[in-house]
């Protein structure tokens, strides 16, 4: 496993080196992610320092606010997006104290997620709130790989978020097939090359492993195109409006999500 010591000095100068390059480029939304990324960063690494609390602390943070934007975006009711949070802090929390029972905690998070419909007798949304809620369930619920994985998963963040700007920058300067009709800016030439960089990146961090590479090449493309397909169903833009200028949480981990679920999958 990574060590979270040996990943500050490369975020660190991956921070510096990112500052210099959007100012230079004077996009005003660049100049405000990075901003966002500055004050976000140091805390994030400071939680996962801190080890087992720290990083069962974000997950559960993390859990919560992407839980209330999903909850928005789905139109749930107040009670079920509150069981969804519950449920997620449950299975980080087991995470992190009872690793071994994981699995018993997304079965205990997936029938609280369908109490509410069905205690209150809902027959003309009750569907639709249980889908919303078991969706969010397996989709926030790797969050607890925060917790399991430690500095491996910092470590792919950082490849996810580089291989993310690599291919946001390469696919229209390459040209060629795009890549989905849920997300029509993206194409194939960008995912490859991202793909790329988010491979060498994990290299040099120390976390290259087969199921770290897949995560990064497979699983972060899925997620990105799983948030889009969620916002083009809700005809939304953002997931939220949290982070000024830069969309909600979700719109900041969704290729993320999908990589933490490939590699505790693999593992």
């Amino acid at each position: 496993m990574v060590s979270v010591e040996s990943l500050v000095p490369w975020i660190g100068g991956a921070l510096v080196i990112g500052g210099i390059a959007v100012l230079a480029s004077r996009r005003g939304e660049l100049i405000r992610r990075w901003l966002i990324w500055a004050g976000a960063v140091p805390v994030v690494v400071a939680l996962f320092w801190w080890g087992g609390p720290g990083t069962a602390l974000l997950a559960s943070v993390a859990g919560i606010v992407a839980a209330i934007e999903l909850g928005i975006l789905l139109g749930l009711r107040r009670e079920d997006v509150v069981v969804l949070g519950v449920a997620l802090v449950g299975v980080v929390g087991t995470s992190w104290l009872e690793p071994d029972l994981v699995l018993h905690a997304l079965g205990a998070g997936a029938l609280l997620v369908v109490a509410p419909p069905l205690l209150q007798g809902d027959a003309d949304e009750g569907l639709r709130r249980i889908s919303g809620g078991l969706l969010g369930l397996a989709w926030l619920a790797p969050l607890a790989g925060l917790v399991t994985l430690g500095g491996t998963a910092l470590a792919l963040f950082v490849a996810v978020s580089v291989a993310d700007i690599v291919a946001f920058f390469a696919g229209p300067r390459l040209g060629g097939p795009r890549l989905s009709p849920l997300s029509p800016a993206k194409r194939w030439s960008g995912l490859l090359v991202g793909a790329a960089a988010g491979i060498a990146v994990l290299a040099l961090l120390g976390a290259l492993t087969w199921p770290t590479a897949i995560a990064v090449a497979v699983g972060a493309p899925a997620g990105d195109l799983l948030e889009s397909l969620v916002k083009r169903g809700v005809r939304a833009k953002d997931s939220g409006t949290m982070m000024a200028g830069a969309g909600g949480l979700l719109d900041r981990i969704d290729s993320t999500l999908l990589a933490l679920a490939t590699v505790l999958l693999l593992s």
